[in-house]
């Protein structure tokens, strides 16, 4: 993919605009900090360059003066919210996050529990971090949020929380997901910290929608893509259009929330200190774009990557028409359909000549290469060898792994484990070929190429087990399925 993001510009420039926020606001920023503030690959798939964990490096420049308050909701805590793309609750990502922060040099103040009324499952996560030395605070629910601001503005409103103590000048507010309460607890914190006297300001860090690209540049169609599923809409800011006559890209949640924003902080300081919700946020992204076509591609191609997993999400059940709905409507003003993905004609085409389950991979230098379901390999594990073979130039009829070395492993799937598919899943092809690389040179030079296989993309005829999903997402993989079960049943 060709790059066309400048990451290292990127870097020095808002590390920079953060420092002249925090110097605006006397010394004293709360950042409201959206998305994952490490393995960041929505968008370094949409902006080819950017690395991902650029938010957290840029972070690490401001380290001696950052310190990082987790929030999370004890609504989230009591139903056991779940991070889909991790597989674990918010309360356990909580102490991911801790260590990961703390392993990066990053100072973690406290952890904050919003949305508090008393739920014990809270209490219970309160205790276990006070056992483990992490100081907790607890906000609570206030009658009318977020309309009623008499109320808000308060001591019965932001004045019953818990004021979190902070020691330096950037507080960065994170959280384990969306709906954790960041934006409240940084205006409760603004409201107490007025109190005592402290001039404290406050500032959004989003990376999308960026605000100074089109309203339908394929970047920003690619966020709302992303955020399908939770209905956000890319819109013009009719408040910065009003107070400065130039036009910039937000979203609806935070234009919906502004003037309840504006009367918030005119009840705490007695004027606002911005007028749109533009002038709150403080992303560099979009000057760092130095290849726009190289953006627009790899937008694109996002779209309608995210366009097939509200499909197969459909198919298993878990999904909705109106994800799906809203996903065709942003491929048709993207002008793009799903044939654009390089992948998906020949893994058809191949599928429909064996009559059988097929994939096909796009190599980095835009090399297909297919695979077909034989009674060994499935599709998927298929074109996995077939990849690192070509990659390795070992010749296509070259037996990586000894039909010998399988069977065994199939005998052990189906006699001993009771599984009903003999064919070997990725992973455990990768096993079976560490294995014959221990003494086959053709092996251990097809094993040396699985480090090229990132960024590589993948379309298969049929939806794949978990078991191959995951191994496709550890080797950096872009994976897109047809919404069909393998085999028709009841169960899957």
């Amino acid at each position: 993919m060709k790059i066309g993001f400048d990451n290292d510009k990127y870097l020095s420039m808002q590390s920079e605009h953060i420092r002249e926020r925090i110097g605006q606001f006397g010394d004293k920023l709360y950042l409201e900090f959206g998305g994952k503030l490490f393995d960041d690959y929505h968008a370094s798939r949409v902006l080819p360059g950017f690395a991902p964990d650029s938010k957290l490096r840029m972070l690490l420049q401001l380290a001696d003066q950052a310190e990082i308050v987790i929030a999370i909701s004890a609504a989230d805590i009591e139903k056991n919210k779940v991070r889909q793309d991790l597989g674990i609750t918010y309360d356990v990502d909580v102490l991911r996050l801790i260590q990961e922060f703390q392993n990066k040099g990053l100072y973690v103040g406290s952890v904050v529990i919003t949305q508090y009324q008393g739920q014990g499952s809270a209490d219970l996560f309160k205790t276990k971090l006070e056992h483990m030395g992490i100081r907790v605070y607890r906000h609570y629910c206030i009658e009318g949020y977020p309309s009623n601001v008499p109320l808000i503005v308060s001591d019965q409103g932001y004045g019953k929380n818990d004021y979190i103590e902070t020691s330096r000048p950037l507080v960065i507010i994170t959280a384990p997901g969306p709906g954790s309460g960041k934006m409240a607890t940084c205006l409760s914190q603004l409201y107490h910290e007025n109190k005592r006297g402290i001039k404290a300001g406050y500032a959004k860090f989003e990376t999308f929608p960026i605000w100074n690209l089109p309203l339908k540049h394929p970047v920003n169609l690619a966020y709302e893509a992303a955020t399908a599923d939770l209905n956000d809409v890319n819109m013009i800011d009719p408040f910065h259009l009003e107070a400065y006559g130039k036009t910039t890209v937000n979203y609806n949640r935070d234009v919906d929330i502004f003037p309840v924003l504006n009367a918030i902080f005119e009840g705490i300081y007695g004027s606002s200190p911005y007028k749109s919700p533009t002038d709150m946020g403080v992303n560099m992204a979009g000057f760092c774009i130095f290849d726009d076509a190289a953006c627009c591609e790899a937008s694109n191609q996002e779209i309608i990557r995210r366009y097939y997993q509200a499909l197969n999400r459909l198919a298993k059940e878990q999904g909705n028409s109106e994800e799906v709905y809203k996903l065709n409507l942003l491929m048709k003003q993207a002008k793009i359909k799903p044939e654009d993905r390089r992948v998906v004609t020949p893994c058809l085409d191949r599928a429909k000549e064996q009559n059988a389950p097929a994939a096909a991979m796009e190599l980095a230098d835009g090399t297909i290469v297919t695979g077909k379901t034989s009674g060994l390999l499935g599709a998927s594990a298929a074109v996995l060898l077939n990849a690192i073979k070509m990659l390795g130039k070992i010749p296509h009829d070259t037996h990586l792994i000894a039909p010998s070395a399988i069977e065994p492993i199939q005998t052990l799937k189906t006699t001993y484990l009771g599984s009903k598919n003999p064919r070997l899943h990725t992973d455990e092809v990768l096993i079976a070929l560490s294995m014959s690389a221990a003494t086959d040179p053709a092996s251990k030079r097809a094993l040396d190429q699985l480090p090229k296989l990132r960024g590589c993309q993948v379309h298969t005829s049929v939806m794949l087990s978990n078991v191959d999903i995951k191994t496709f997402k550890k080797l950096g993989i872009d994976l897109t399925s047809e919404p069909v079960y393998e085999h028709k049943k009841l169960y899957h």
